[in-house]
């Protein structure tokens, strides 16, 4: 039987940031995909996690919230230090309480407060305002000078106007609202990280407390003014809402609106600058999808499993269990790793190829079971929109440059895209 324990240079890349920038964090899946799929990491300051890489062992545990749940330990890597940092600030090992760190009954309350907002028929109410902000980010596109950075210029803006629309967020907050999810969840960049680390951990909780309350103050501004001022958007909804005949504590309305805002915006980006990454390095692909628009939706669903945006979440065990023939204790720590699901040579034929082609498309990128992600629709549909507004205005895309990746092994994607068009 294969040893449990993950060699130790694999397990460093796993909670190593840099890793997730380069393709050592898919060559470090590949071999434990072959040879340990289902092992345990042993990193010195970390406590030990167990590593699925499986896509069927993803989905196991995915859907059984119950066995696996997530409010118990904090639901992103994170190392000792951090987990008594965010215990300091909040009592919990959660910096904020949302959807994702809710395990039954609050969760599926919650889930349902906005998810009929997410459903297909809900979003397609939106299609006519999401076509506008396509409309406006493919002007702008065409407006530059046969060369741009994608990700500055198109991907990092589009998603985030997309869901500040559907969440009520005026459109000159936008800045704020981009700095204010960067400094809360930014702490994989190597910059940010070397601060914070030289931080006491009181020092380091004033700061997260202040950035905490910047949030809870924005947004509990714009729930006073929506309950004075009822309009179309999800601030109205979550402003007015109640859980068992109260309103939303001030905690968890900031973390709703919190994993709104930034669920919608960063991993939406990373998924719509892949997509054109495919387009300027697949043979033909650009032609292909010009000669035929219904294509847009396969190329759509193969840019979100070739970029999986969020990489991993955790879970814990709330019983004694097996899973791949291995004893899993109550209590133990698991980290599904999603961009090895979406790479699974047993599920995804020439799993390492961009492939627009694939049928079915089981990628794994918005999760499964209880947790499957609310905002779906509304990425593809905003996807889906963007690129029928912009590919018939492109003729012809290329790299100008090498592309680079963020440093996380939470959310990670494309930071810089150039490329060089020529417009039809």
């Amino acid at each position: 039987m294969t040893e449990i324990k993950i060699p130790d240079a694999i397990a460093t890349s796993l909670v190593t940031s840099s890793a997730y920038a380069s393709n050592e964090i898919f060559d470090a899946y590949a071999w434990l995909r072959a040879n340990n799929p289902l092992g345990v990491a042993q990193v010195e300051g970390f406590d030990p996690f167990w590593v699925v890489t499986k896509h069927a062992d993803i989905l196991e545990v995915s859907r059984n919230n119950a066995l696996f749940p997530s409010a118990v330990r904090a639901t992103t890597l994170t190392n000792q230090d951090a987990d008594q940092r965010a215990r300091a600030i909040t009592g919990t090992p959660h910096l904020v309480r949302s959807l994702v760190q809710m395990d039954e009954p609050d969760h599926m309350k919650y889930r349902l407060l906005t998810q009929a907002w997410f459903m297909p028929q809900s979003v397609k109410k939106r299609e006519a305002d999401i076509r506008a902000l396509a409309k406006e980010a493919t002007a702008h596109f065409v407006s530059l000078p046969g060369q741009c950075d994608f990700v500055k210029d198109v991907a990092l803006h589009y998603p985030l106007k997309v869901v500040m629309n559907i969440l009520g967020v005026p459109s000159e907050d936008l800045p704020r609202m981009l700095r204010l999810t960067q400094e809360l969840f930014g702490a994989s960049d190597p910059d940010t990280q070397r601060f914070q680390a030289a931080l006491t951990t009181e020092q380091y909780v004033q700061l997260m407390m202040a950035v905490l309350q910047d949030f809870t103050d924005y947004f509990g501004a714009i729930s006073a003014d929506r309950r004075a001022n009822p309009r179309d958007d999800l601030a109205t909804l979550l402003a007015n809402a109640e859980i068992d005949g109260a309103p939303l504590p001030p905690f968890v309305a900031t973390g709703y609106y919190t994993i709104v805002a930034t669920a919608g915006h960063d991993t939406t980006s990373s998924s719509t600058a892949c997509a054109m990454w495919a387009l300027a390095t697949v043979p033909g692909l650009l032609d292909r999808l010009r000669a035929d628009p219904a294509l847009i939706p396969n190329f759509i669903e193969e840019a979100i499993r070739w970029a999986t945006p969020v990489k991993t979440f955790m879970r814990s065990a709330s019983a004694d269990t097996e899973l791949r023939g291995r004893q899993i204790k109550a209590g133990d720590w698991l980290m599904l790793c999603y961009a090895s699901g979406n790479r699974d040579e047993e599920v995804f034929p020439r799993a390492d190829s961009f492939d627009i082609d694939r049928t079915p498309n089981r990628q794994l990128a918005f999760g499964m079971g209880a947790h499957l992600c609310l905002g779906q629709h509304l990425a593809r549909m905003e996807m889906r929109i963007l690129y029928e507004e912009l590919l018939p205005k492109l003729k012809s895309v290329r790299l100008a440059g090498e592309p680079r990746m963020t440093e996380s092994y939470f959310v990670n994607g494309l930071k810089a895209l150039p490329i060089k068009f020529e417009l039809a």
